[in-house]
């Protein structure tokens, strides 16, 4: 019997794609996620976000989905990234511009590969964080606890989620962040 997880989904595109506008765009995302095997618990809004990590590029539409789902963690990845390309997202610069990112933020309890590698991901310096992609999946993301625009919409959906390796909810996660930062997120709907 295969035992159903709890994962949360971060959706976020600043870049039109095909005509679509990044809201749309974001929405079609939401559409093909309910046609995968998973149960889509709750939505977010979306939300206008300064860009990250340069502010000088359009703005994000971020947003973020629960799920119950019985698939594993790459397999779940491996859905995300299929809708992704569904879509037609052209894969570029790391934490450059986006037509479309689906990011597995949270999938249960679970710490991968394992606490070691989870907390060399976390700790890394802003300087390496940009240069070097991690050639496997970490969970829960290493950067949730830094990113308003990830803890904003998840309050829609799961403020009392619970951090698997800190403890802390998202809501209090939230509050350690600058009110400025938090302040330039905007509601869309």
């Amino acid at each position: 019997m295969k035992i159903q997880s709890f994962g949360i989904i971060a959706l976020g595109a600043n870049q039109p794609l095909g005509g679509r506008t990044p809201k749309v765009t974001l929405r079609q995302a939401c559409e093909a996620l309910a046609d995968a095997p998973l149960e889509i618990v709750a939505r977010s809004r979306f939300f206008a976000t300064p860009a990250f990590p340069d502010p000088s590029q359009p703005e994000y539409v971020n947003g973020c989905v629960t799920v119950e789902t019985e698939l594993g963690a790459k397999a779940l990845l491996k859905v995300l990234h299929d809708v992704e390309d569904r879509l037609g997202r052209a894969r570029g610069q790391r934490w450059g511009a986006r037509t479309l990112d689906l990011d597995l933020l949270a999938l249960g309890a679970q710490v991968l590969p394992d606490m070691e590698t989870y907390a060399q991901w976390r700790d890394l310096p802003r300087s390496a964080q940009v240069a070097r992609t991690p050639d496997e999946l970490i969970l829960p993301h290493p950067r949730i606890a830094d990113r308003p625009f990830v803890l904003v919409p998840l309050m829609d959906v799961a403020p009392l989620w619970r951090h698997p390796v800190t403890g802390k909810t998202a809501s209090e996660m939230l509050r350690n962040l600058p009110k400025s930062e938090i302040d330039a997120i905007r509601p869309l709907e």
